[in-house]
């Protein structure tokens, strides 16, 4: 396995401070967003912090010549047996098996020597069991229709949104038509640029993306065999048709959904799909997986190490776990992670779930009291990055909610995070909806906690071509792509006009963006066998300050009509 160990990291408190005067538009270095390296000269670990994690591994019988580290040096990486790795935790790894099938390689508990606790923060894998799944994540099938006609939406210059936007299909025409973006032609495309995550065994077909083009955007179907792949640590790529297994599973379902909804809406702007693995040699038998490695740190090890210019400007994640699957000290090294890009200028866009505020009948904790709660998301609680939730309806729009043949449903994942405590940057809006719905759910939800989402986007009955058919998808898996795909095009007009990229939305957005955002008054997160919370006028835990309005964007950030380009 590859042995992965989080060292603390030396100034991260200076790296927060800095990231949150950058992306406040009422700070004088508002935009002047930091190096590659200045950032690692801020989370670097202390020299002491190295030495004495290369001791403990020297004395176990590993060179440092086998090590291997991240750009900053707070991760130290070793690909070890599970012998090795039993011995240096003082534990025993055994296979786990989750009722859906899915098995792990971990251990329950593990120690290190006391010398480490202060120069250690996680180490993995060992006790998280975290399952970020490649399909059915955040989104849920509605509908596969082989004989389906693909209509070409009318080209709508008007801005008519009941004459291109159906309750049976959202397209490419009815997200610009209704998000403002329609007749925006990017300005620079090449300087600014958009990317997308694929996760354990997703990738982006390309044949399909053709098709989805050729019938929905046609101008932009050169795209399908444009946007650029990167394969980190044996991510797919895979364009070969897929196994009877892989259909069966529903693979790259969630991965051309992302893709075809983003080109979609920003084409020309190029594209990067991330594709990353958590592929270790160990495999004890054919029917365990070979995800041991938690996706989330694998490729914020890559980004992280690639020089200043050469990142997108907005990244779309559609992916998410149940917070407490994941261990506080693994989550808090991840989130921190999305913090150091922020800084760097990237906007970070997570789908906020998709079962309200928890699945029904699932809402115990797991810390051996079984108690009732609701269940918050990770990654879309880190106070880092921009969660995004779900509407469907078009005038007006509303909470997302869908029933299925099977009786379970679709409602917008929001909630309250039981590890992050809530950002100064949300007190207002945060405290002024808590007091709006007083003792609601009071005990279910820690109303200290960072809230999400913080804006919603289109979720539902999606239009995506998958394996050479239409299939109809919900989820804010559609919605974060949504949302991506417009922020990318204010990236553009930004950089156009000389202007810098956005970067960490959150604090912009609370500050003053959110005026530029259409308020969602009706509809719920519902879940745990609850109503969840409720919308209401203003900010609220189902689709946080609303849906995107392009034009009021561009006037929030400082650009007028003249920067419309058509």
């Amino acid at each position: 396995m590859v042995f992965s160990i989080g060292l603390k990291q030396s100034n991260f408190e200076e790296l927060e401070k800095q990231l949150y005067e950058v992306s406040d538009p009422g700070h004088e270095r508002y935009g002047n967003h930091l190096t590659a390296h200045e950032v690692n000269e801020l989370v670097k670990p202390k020299d002491e912090t190295l030495e004495a994690v290369h001791a403990w591994l020297e004395q176990n019988g590993i060179p440092r010549h086998a090590c291997g580290y991240s750009s900053a040096k707070d991760w130290v990486n070793v690909r070890l047996d599970i012998a090795t790795a039993e011995r240096l935790l003082d534990t025993e790894y055994s296979t786990f098996k989750h009722e859906d099938g899915t098995r792990f390689m971990r251990t329950l508990e593990w120690s290190l020597p006391e010398s480490l606790h202060s120069h250690v923060t996680t180490i993995q894998p060992t006790n998280s069991f975290m399952r970020t799944r490649p399909n059915a994540v955040n989104f849920k099938p509605y509908k596969i229709d082989t004989d389906y006609h693909h209509p070409r939406p009318p080209h709508n210059p008007a801005g008519n949104v009941s004459a291109v936007c159906s309750n049976t299909g959202v397209t490419p025409t009815c997200l610009r038509t209704l998000y403002g973006t329609i007749n925006y032609k990017p300005q620079v495309p090449g300087k600014n640029r958009v990317g997308l995550n694929d996760f354990l065994g997703e990738s982006n077909n390309r044949s399909d993306t053709s098709i989805f083009l050729k019938d929905y955007r046609p101008d932009a179907a050169a795209a399908a065999y444009e946007f650029q792949f990167v394969v980190i640590n044996g991510g797919s790529d895979q364009q070969t048709p897929d196994n009877a297994t892989q259909l069966e599973d529903g693979v790259d379902e969630e991965g051309n959904l992302d893709v075809e909804t983003i080109l979609g809406i920003s084409y020309p702007t190029p594209l990067t799909a991330f594709t990353t693995g958590g592929s270790p040699p160990f495999v004890p038998d054919a029917g365990t997986p070979t995800d041991t490695n938690e996706p989330y740190v694998t490729w914020l090890q890559y980004v992280l190490a690639q020089p200043d210019g050469s990142l997108p400007q907005t990244i779309s994640t559609s992916y998410g776990d149940d917070e407490q699957s994941v261990p506080a000290s693994y989550a808090q090294t991840a989130c921190n992670g999305f913090a150091q890009l922020g800084a760097r200028g990237i906007s970070l866009i997570f789908s906020s779930g998709d079962s309200g505020v928890g699945p029904d009948g699932d809402c115990f904790s797991n810390d051996g009291k079984n108690s009732s709660h609701f269940l918050p998301a990770f990654p879309a609680a880190c106070p880092y990055v921009t969660a995004v939730g779900a509407t469907r309806n078009f005038n007006p729009e509303v909470a997302a909610f869908d029933t299925f043949a099977d009786g379970s449903t679709f409602t917008s994942g929001a909630g309250f995070s039981n590890l992050f405590a809530r950002p100064a940057y949300q007190d207002a809006a945060v405290q002024g909806y808590l007091d709006v719905i007083g003792d609601l759910d009071k005990g279910l939800y820690n109303a200290s906690g960072r809230a999400y989402p913080d804006i919603a986007a289109q979720g539902q009955r999606f239009i995506t071509i998958w394996n050479g058919s239409i299939a109809i998808l919900d989820g804010t898996s559609c919605s974060a792509p949504t949302a991506t795909g417009v922020f990318t095009l204010v990236n553009d007009a930004l950089i156009a006009a000389g202007k810098k990229p956005l970067g960490f939305l959150n604090p912009w957005l609370y500050k003053t963006g959110y005026k530029a955002f259409t308020d969602i008054l009706s509809g719920s997160s519902a879940g745990c066998n609850t109503n969840g919370f409720p919308a209401e006028k203003g900010w609220d835990a189902v689709t946080g300050f609303g849906t995107p309005n392009f034009g009021k964007i561009l006037k929030a950030v400082g650009l007028h009509g003249h920067h419309l380009a058509v």
